[in-house]
């Protein structure tokens, strides 16, 4: 599953270098699919919606930052453990549980996000 950042997050932003998907964006920033990736064209969301790599979208969060679930691979592939988690310090950065994949669902999904 993805990782979330809860209200408790103290905007320090330690975890937004931290990530390898470029998944982790300050509050009320828009995001991109191809913010950080050479992605082009169209992309499917988890829920199904199609959107172009490079629209903007709208902040998952306004007042702190936030990880975009779409992004959000746990770091696998990378690292051993969710690096935001690793670094955050009020522990913040917790599974979310609205976004539940497989090991092979997140390492695929690294894999489109990483061509």
């Amino acid at each position: 599953m993805a990782i979330r950042i809860t209200n408790e997050c103290i905007n320090c932003g330690a975890c937004e270098p931290e990530c390898p998907n470029n998944a982790i964006y300050e509050g009320g920033i828009e995001w991109a699919i191809a913010d950080g990736n050479i992605l082009t064209g169209s992309y499917k969301l988890f829920d199904g919606t199609e959107v172009d790599a490079a629209s903007k979208n709208k902040p998952v969060e306004n007042d702190y930052y936030f990880i975009v679930p779409d992004k959000c691979t746990e770091c696998k592939g990378f690292h051993d453990e969710p690096q935001c988690a690793a670094v955050c310090p009020v522990d913040c950065c917790i599974p979310d549980d609205d976004h539940k994949e497989s090991e092979d669902q997140l390492l695929a999904k690294k894999a489109r996000l990483h061509l």
